[in-house]
């Protein structure tokens, strides 16, 4: 990147106190730093000439643990080191070490009043859980398993320790009204994205030994994607402390005869085993952690994420990323370098800035989840915000507007009315490019808001921006290649985010959370 600075023009003011003998007394006052000075370092020149290398076919497509992620965040880490931006951790170290599993079928034995069920037939499991065995006279059907501010599936019932049925979908009323929404239309939780996982944290929050989720007209799909050893990834750590299995019908009406119609929560006598040995096989990643150090705030962090990884090589050929996201990893860096330059002329921000490259973002978010669920480098308590960028190379082609200079933001009023009227006032003021909130929607079927590493900030309270150009023929294909990257708008939509950060790393007051979720 491109190391070249112009001279930086300070102004002095001075100011005379009177005409006595004694010597006039002179005043040194430094104006505010003018952030388009440094914004104007990050240039589509120095964004081509890194993200060339980045996606270029010698990192072999970046997959989450093979040579070419490792080369990749060694690339992260001397860009940092050249532009003087300091590793995160107290110790001095670039990398987060990332455990991870390659998931393979697990060895699981699951009978319910003594009748034994089979796996992939009967049952699949989705997540790692720990080797063990669970022995029950005694399980909990959750209903829904929904816990809302307007319906809760849990009221009166505890289920710590327990086996958990639900099924899926949300409750109606006798008008036919969806009883969470009160309208006609559904709400997120009969969406399957956000069931999946929704539900699924709702019930290891109350202590579940075992959720067992009915849902019929997905499981041939579930089946087939989670029963055979198919590369899955996840956190590893000795497997979850709540099994997670998909049921068919013939395991949901063992457990409860009136699943399909039964709608209440309750208790009911009723033998489970089930026996679980994971044949998980670990295997280690990074993600890539800087920090500028705020002069008057350092412990409050403005965290700006990328992720670092992409598909690797299929069938011989190079899935290269650069869009996805290479394009994201190279305005990271350059958006470290510009305040890096700032701070160096003594405008340093004031909130401290963190940059965030993450890994396994293609195999489940995994490295902002390790992250934000086990090990944050930094309180999110006192994060302020995360800007999020993945994919801002290219153009949507089904983008019905045609102007060029636009970007998809996704997050930006969810959590916070402020975040959003800054991030709006910000691109009024320096780059006028059209924002675009057609998938800032929790309901939008491309679930957009769920699928990027926000998230995992998001659903911690951390309020969020994920900047987003659309996909394109070329989304994790091997086209997604350097050469078609428009590195004008690249620039542009790079220096929003600089911008974005900036005024939120200076502003007097933290931006406040108007809209927190329980």
């Amino acid at each position: 990147m491109k190391k070249t600075l112009s001279t930086l023009a300070i102004a002095l003011v001075l100011a005379s106190c009177g005409s006595s003998k004694n010597q006039e007394a002179t005043t040194k006052v430094k104006e505010p730093a003018n952030p388009t000075k440094y914004a104007e370092t990050i240039t589509a020149e120095d964004l081509k000439t890194a993200l060339y290398v980045y996606a270029g076919d010698a990192f072999e497509g970046r997959e989450t643990g093979e040579k070419g992620q490792k080369m990749a965040v060694d690339f992260i880490k001397e860009h940092y080191i050249e532009d003087g931006v300091p590793a995160a951790k107290a110790d001095g170290n670039y990398f987060q070490d990332v455990p991870l599993e390659v998931m393979a079928p697990a060895d699981i034995n699951l009978s319910v009043n003594g009748k034994t069920f089979k796996t992939i037939e009967d049952f699949t499991s989705v997540s790692s859980a720990k080797d063990g065995t669970l022995d029950t006279k005694e399980i909990v059907f959750a209903g829904f398993g929904i816990e809302d501010t307007n319906y809760s599936s849990y009221d009166g019932i505890d289920v710590r320790g327990k086996v958990v049925v639900i099924r899926s979908g949300e409750p109606k009323k006798a008008d036919g009204m969806y009883v969470i929404t009160g309208t006609e239309e559904a709400s997120k939780w009969s969406n399957f994205r956000q069931e999946f996982s929704s539900k699924q944290e709702i019930a290891k929050s109350k202590g579940a030994k075992a959720l067992l989720f009915y849902h019929p007209d997905i499981y041939s799909m579930v089946a087939n994607r989670f029963g055979s050893a198919s590369g899955r990834m996840n956190l590893a750590g000795g497997g979850e402390d709540m099994m997670y299995m998909f049921i068919n019908t013939d395991l949901a009406k063992a457990l409860v005869s009136d699943i399909e119609t039964n709608e209440k929560s309750m208790s009911a006598k009723t033998e489970v085993s089930i026996t679980y040995k994971s044949n998980a096989k670990k295997i280690s990643s990074e993600n890539v952690a800087a920090i500028i150090r705020g002069s008057e705030k350092p412990d409050e962090y403005i965290v700006i994420s990328a992720h670092l990884d992409h598909e690797g090589i299929k069938d011989g050929k190079v899935y290269n990323g650069a869009d996805d996201d290479g394009s994201g990893t190279v305005s990271v860096l350059e958006i470290a370098e510009a305040f890096a330059k700032a701070k160096k002329e003594g405008h340093g921000p004031k909130r401290s800035i963190v940059f965030l490259n993450v890994t396994g973002e293609e195999k489940g978010l995994l490295g902002s989840r390790h992250y934000t669920d086990n090990d944050p480098i930094f309180p999110l308590a006192n994060t302020v915000a995360n800007l999020n960028i993945d994919m801002i190379g290219r153009l949507d082609p089904k983008r019905e507007k045609k102007n060029r200079n636009y970007l998809y933001l996704i997050g930006s009023d969810k959590l916070s009315t402020e975040l959003h009227n800054i991030s709006e006032m910000v691109n009024n003021k320096y780059m006028n490019i059209d924002l675009d909130y057609t998938f800032n929607d929790e309901n939008d079927p491309n679930r957009y808001y769920y699928r990027s590493d926000h998230y995992n900030f998001a659903k911690n309270n951390v309020p969020v921006i994920f900047y987003f150009n659309g996909t394109h023929d070329d989304y994790h294909q091997p086209g997604d290649t350097p050469d078609k990257i428009e590195y004008d708008l690249l620039e542009n939509r790079t220096r929003l985010v600089f911008y974005t950060a900036w005024e939120l790393a200076n502003r007097d007051a933290r931006i406040v959370v108007d809209k927190a979720t329980e």
